[in-house]
């Protein structure tokens, strides 16, 4: 059986049979790790911050530039001092902070937007418009549509 030097689906390394220094690799693995695992986005930007705290992860935008140039529409996680980028995969999920929602990854990356309530109607279309404000709520609540 041989491997690759990294995994296909994230790039973690691989080690191999009397490799130096295989505490970087297995701690680029980590890092990844703990990018990878409920992955939470501080929000979505095109510029990295200016001071970021270890462990932040980003979105990066569509206009990446500075640091981030060449990395549009990738997680980027400031660990060990460098920012470390993982390209999305089909099926994806990431829970943005900034908008308390959940973003999917299909081809890009995508979330619900909040329906619109409904307007005018008699007596019966009262209790709907409860029932449908409810319903929206709910899927606030799960991060599925924004908050309000």
């Amino acid at each position: 059986m041989t491997f690759d030097s990294a995994s296909a689906r994230f790039s973690l390394p691989f080690l191999y049979a009397g490799q130096s220094q295989k505490e970087v690799f297995v701690n680029e693995a980590l890092a990844r790790c703990d990018m990878l695992l409920h992955p939470a986005i501080e929000g979505e930007t095109d510029l990295p911050p200016p001071s970021p705290s270890e462990g932040e992860c980003w979105l990066v935008g569509m206009e990446a530039s500075g640091a981030w140039n060449g990395q549009a529409g990738t997680l980027a996680t400031f660990q060990g001092g460098n920012w470390i980028f993982v390209k999305p995969r089909d099926g994806m999920r990431v829970f943005d902070l900034s908008t308390r929602q959940e973003q999917l990854f299909w081809g890009s990356w995508r979330k619900a937007s909040l329906p619109m309530e409904p307007l005018g109607g008699s007596t019966v279309d009262v209790q709907a418009r409860a029932v449908i404000g409810q319903l929206v709520a709910a899927l606030q609540a799960l991060g599925i549509f924004p908050s309000a």
